[in-house]
């Protein structure tokens, strides 16, 4: 039995019960027996629902997604009930695209693979709730993936990446460096203190109004951001970037975004627009919030790895920094953080761009790497909860500040 949180929560009966006949009701495409074995990944941290079945060769046999962006984008952003009540909706469909696109019968996958920590708690729910019926109807191991775990060893399925890495894992939802020692030891070596930078970017976006921009009407924000900002003069206004006198690989974006609300308030008054409608500086403002955080995040990573180079944690050649989750998508930041990987002589590695933002590809693939080594695999997986907060690895966040490291400056021409 695995207790994960004391405030954990699982769906009521009722849903258990909808979920049990949606099970019932999977039809599967007869297949060839798999050569390799293959977990099934489920993934609904937060507004995607999405699965697929990966081998241990590292073979995506099937994937499926049903992405909530237009849904989100009309409310002005994520309404966790209303997250909940699409997951619900369209779980059982894209489980069975995924598994139907493998050819793989239940009966022959090694284990079901599922997020359950950290995010938010009904879409939580919604993945473990129908996962549990899936591995109780099918007689299979169960497998519960921390989110950002699953982020940080995705670089594994691409690349031939081996222990130890520093990985920086930017999202909508989360910031931090790690240092990766193997699939389930992690040291935390900083993390944002308040916002992640998807969020500020999302943030940045609505202030703006961009969702009424003709070329931006249907992108998320961290994107209506980099595409705007890349015919914008991030020169015409002065933004520095957050936390640069303290010495420690610690993030922080709500005093930028607040500092950028300033700026656009008086934007409004000087072009005499309401609040709302979209400003002619709007691609200058979001060249400049785009470099800031950029700037931010590169400073940040250069330390972790100047720590964790001369702590011998990372090897003296060919030492690898990857960078994941959703903001990795970002070219723009991630030319920012080659400049750091080529200061430090470091490989910057990143997953392609569709393995950057949530996924079940992920899942399933952290899924084999636990199964190879042996770790957290559940055959009795009664009782499992899942976990809206939870944080990576080991934190020695102090001991890095504590060294004081500084950081020579590099510039920055992107």
């Amino acid at each position: 039995m695995l207790i994960l949180s004391k405030t954990a929560r699982v769906l009521p009966k009722p849903s258990r019960r909808r979920l049990y006949e949606y099970v019932r009701g999977f039809h599967f495409h007869p297949g060839k027996a798999c050569p390799h074995r293959a977990v099934l990944g489920i993934e609904t941290s937060c507004d995607d629902t999405a699965a697929a079945v990966v081998d241990e060769t590292g073979n995506i046999l099937g994937e499926a997604i049903h992405s909530q962006t237009e849904v989100h984008l009309k409310t002005g952003g994520i309404i966790p009930p209303v997250a909940q009540q699409l997951h619900r909706e369209n779980i059982q469909r894209i489980v069975q695209e995924a598994l139907s696109a493998s050819r793989v019968p239940p009966g022959e996958l090694a284990a079901v693979a599922t997020t359950t920590m950290p995010g938010l708690a009904l879409s939580l729910g919604v993945g473990l709730s129908f996962s549990l019926q899936l591995v109780g109807q099918w007689k299979k191991p169960f497998i519960p993936i921390h989110h950002m775990e699953a982020h940080a060893l995705t670089i594994r399925l691409t690349d031939r990446v081996e222990f130890p890495f520093l990985v920086l894992l930017i999202s909508g939802g989360h910031c931090l460096l790690a240092l990766v020692r193997s699939v389930s030891d992690f040291l935390l070596l900083g993390k944002s203190l308040d916002i992640a930078p998807g969020d500020m970017l999302d943030k940045v976006a609505r202030r703006l109004a961009l969702a009424k921009h003709p070329e931006c009407a249907a992108m998320s924000g961290g994107r209506a951001i980099e595409h705007l900002a890349k015919r914008g003069n991030r020169l015409h206004f002065d933004l520095t970037p957050p936390m640069h006198r303290a010495k420690n690989c610690d993030f922080s974006f709500s005093g930028l975004q607040h500092v950028i609300d300033r700026i656009v308030t008086r934007k409004e008054r000087e072009e005499g627009l309401e609040p709302g409608q979209v400003l002619s500086s709007a691609p200058d403002i979001a060249a400049a919030a785009q470099h800031a955080i950029a700037c931010h995040l590169a400073k940040r990573t250069h330390r972790a790895l100047l720590f964790c180079q001369q702590r011998g944690l990372l090897p003296p050649s060919n030492a690898a920094l990857v960078v994941s989750g959703g903001v990795a998508s970002n070219f723009y930041i991630r030319k920012a953080l080659e400049i750091v990987a080529d200061a430090t002589q470091c490989a910057l590695l990143c997953p392609p761009p569709r393995l950057c933002t949530d996924n079940g590809v992920m899942i399933a693939w952290n899924g084999i790497e636990r199964l190879r080594a042996g770790v957290g695999i559940l055959y009795d997986a009664e009782g499992v909860r899942y976990e809206p907060r939870c944080p990576l690895g080991v934190d020695i966040s102090k001991e890095v500040g504590e060294a004081a490291i500084k950081v020579p400056r590099l510039k920055m021409k992107i």
